[in-house]
């Protein structure tokens, strides 16, 4: 065999397609030739931005390797290149905004985490009709208020006063997301703390915690956006 033989194939690895080496899948450029690798089996947006799988993530550190992937791998610089690596441009030039739109984003990073590490999305639950048990309380007293401030408009009155008792019913909501927001940015510097050494069990319970706020997360989005229709449709009066 001579020194410069192509290297075999190991699990971790997929085929150049212009010099068929064995190319690791979280690299970009294939380390035989040098030419862009085709994207092959990916799906953890944290490696290909190269970004450790934590979820306080340094967004100056994501934009700089951003801009810079967005630059090797822009189309331009292929356009006299064979056909495969044209495509292979377009690949990761595609994948590489799908992966930072969802990684700039604090829910959508969790969401993309719970997916690589197994869970089902929490969006997978939306427009179900069942409302979380930690906000069955709040849900109650909404509905029972957007119900009277429905019969006060008809019965004319003031938008004024619809206006102020909105206002007032979404207070309490309001104050319910910042509890949200507060809980999943604790518990995402837990699972950071926890990614390297804690138990898998505990690890899996983290994460599964994570899931359920954003699922109530969610659910109060959706609470709030019922409010500004109720508002909007004062609006229309």
């Amino acid at each position: 065999m001579t020194a410069d033989r192509i290297p075999v194939r190991s699990v971790d690895q997929f085929e150049c397609r212009t010099c068929g080496a064995g190319a690791p899948v979280d690299e970009h450029f294939c380390p035989n030739c040098s030419r862009i690798l085709a994207l092959g089996r990916h799906g953890d947006y944290f490696s290909f931005l190269g970004l450790p799988r934590q979820l306080n993530i340094d967004q100056q550190e994501l934009e700089r390797n951003f801009r810079e992937l967005s630059r090797k791998f822009h189309p331009d610089y292929y356009y006299n290149a064979p056909p495969q690596e044209r495509l292979a441009s377009l690949e990761r030039s595609s994948y590489l905004n799908d992966a930072y739109r969802a990684l700039r984003n604090p829910a959508s990073r969790i969401e993309h985490l719970l997916a690589i590490e197994g869970l089902p999305s929490a969006r997978s639950e939306e427009g179900t009709a069942k409302v979380p048990p930690a906000l069955l309380e709040e849900v109650f007293a909404l509905n029972e208020e957007l119900d009277e401030i429905r019969e006060a408009r008809e019965n004319g009155v003031s938008t004024a006063e619809l206006r102020t008792r909105l206002d007032a019913a979404r207070q309490p909501i309001e104050r319910k997301r910042g509890e949200h927001e507060a809980r999943l940015h604790d518990l995402s510097a837990q699972w950071d703390i926890e990614r390297d050494a804690a138990p898998a069990d505990q690890k899996r319970r983290t994460l599964e915690a994570l899931r359920t706020l954003l699922l109530e997360r969610n659910y109060i989005n959706n609470l709030l956006a019922t409010i500004e229709r109720e508002v909007a449709g004062i609006g229309d009066l």
